[in-house]
């Protein structure tokens, strides 16, 4: 077992690793900025060090800084959390000719996913469904491509493939802007992913977002545990999501889940990772694969009783998967209410100072967040500032104590998107179960 291990990130998911490190024993190292001295997880970590001004390009992003952490340390392995470098394979190809083990997969691996073009072709080959499309980088010939999008059917969604977030895609209705399109597309990825290479897949219209928990180890076992859906998004940006996903049978998810099981033995993953699907008329399109732990693995660990995170720590250690895939069950349901320090209506970002906060309680509610009263939040990095999480045994009672939860919860100081939580769980359609990935943004009117 790893002994000592560098968290490589901040906020929740930096607590989140924490709290599984000491129950596995591995004594800890808090990287964090100027601006974090005052996280919690820096303050309950065995050791901290600093690693830079505010800016995330000079301490989060900052690789040597990391690096030399851990060296000064004697720490044995670096774990990234989601965000960050968490899907930097340069950053993870560092760390491992350093001497160090990165809890994930291995450079090679989170290459080939963070490559959309590369990966759709490796799962093609390992027999997951994909959205009809290129099935390949799009060339420079403009009646090849016409002839192509025809062939696919309008409308069609022109993609970066090094893109991701929601970032690098767009939509096109007819054959008339298609060029275009794939002009302005090519132009803004190389810009922002220093990769211009775009492919084009058919836009499915109303899908819902459903993605499938795998855990694979070095030794070729792979396993998954069951889907979530978070199909409650805005502007790509997930706001709610649940396990397992509404109106998924437990053969078809049998079935896709021992597909991404069989992807994971094919292509050697090793770690945590995540099969994010388009999911319309009972049919599975993968869209990509997220190599790292998600920020709503918690709905799945509450179904599962499968501890992610401590999985992780346990596979980097060259450990054996602890679980079977007969030894997973899905029982109850879970939901999850990101929690952002910003403007409920605008979803401007609100830093400032927490005045008050009390976190809620009772059977089947968790709460995963960083906050205490009087701590400040900084106006660098991500507005979201917790999870709330509720079980229930079936999705009814997950719902009922999601309302209850949101109720007792109290963020003062600093705007919050805690009565747009409100709104969503006591939504008719919500309730019902099923909505596609527009729905939000339609609501809100955006």
């Amino acid at each position: 077992m790893l002994d000592k291990v560098v968290i490589a990130n901040r906020g929740e998911i930096a607590l989140r690793i924490l709290r599984a490190c000491k129950e596995l024993g591995i004594k800890t190292v808090a990287v964090h900025s100027t601006a974090d001295h005052t996280l919690k997880h820096v303050r309950l970590a065995d050791e901290s060090v600093c690693i830079g001004p505010p800016s995330s390009m000079d301490s989060y992003l900052n690789v040597p800084a990391i690096i030399s952490a851990a060296e000064v340390t004697d720490a044995m392995g670096i774990h990234p959390g989601y965000g960050f470098l968490s899907e930097n394979a340069d950053f993870a190809e560092r760390v491992e000719q350093s001497g160090f083990r990165f809890i994930g997969p291995k450079a090679d691996t989170i290459r080939m996913m963070g490559d959309k073009v590369e990966a759709i072709k490796a799962m093609k080959l390992a027999g997951v469904p994909t959205v009809p499309g290129s099935d390949g980088p799009l060339g420079d010939d403009d009646e090849t491509n016409l002839h192509l999008g025809r062939k696919v059917g309008y409308p069609v969604i022109i993609k970066a493939a090094g893109g991701g977030g929601g970032r690098g895609m767009r939509v096109v209705h007819s054959e008339a802007t298609l060029l275009q399109a794939i002009t302005m597309t090519r132009t803004e990825a190389a810009t922002a992913f220093n990769n211009d290479v775009v492919y084009m897949e058919k836009f499915l219209e109303n899908p819902r977002h459903v993605e499938i928990q795998v855990l694979a180890d070095e030794h070729g076992n792979a396993i998954h545990l069951g889907e979530r859906d978070c199909s409650m998004q805005r502007r790509h940006q997930k706001v709610v999501e649940e396990a397992p996903a509404p109106g998924i049978t437990k053969s078809l998810r049998a079935e896709i889940g021992e597909r991404c099981a069989k992807a994971c033995q094919d292509i050697g993953y090793v770690g945590a990772g995540t099969f994010e699907f388009l999911y319309e008329n009972d049919e599975f399109y993968f869209i990509e694969m997220n190599t790292r732990v998600q920020v709503e693995h918690p709905v799945t660990e509450m179904i599962t009783g499968v501890d992610i995170v401590r999985e992780q720590l346990r596979i980097a250690s060259g450990e054996p998967l602890a679980y079977k895939q007969k030894d997973i069950k899905i029982r109850g349901h879970a939901i999850e209410c990101r929690i952002n320090a910003e403007d409920a209506r605008t979803f401007i970002p609100s830093p400032g100072k927490v005045t008050a906060y009390h976190a809620p309680g009772g059977i089947g509610v968790r709460v995963d967040s960083h906050l205490y009263t009087g701590y400040c939040v900084p106006p660098h990095y991500d507005s979201m500032i917790g999870k709330l999480i509720t079980y229930g045994e079936d999705r009814s009672t997950a719902i009922a104590r999601m309302r209850i939860a949101l109720d007792e919860m109290v963020i003062e100081g600093i705007r919050n998107n805690i009565a747009l939580h409100r709104d969503i769980i006591r939504d008719a359609n919500f309730e019902a179960g099923g909505t596609n990935i527009h729905y939000l943004e339609k609501k809100l009117d955006l």
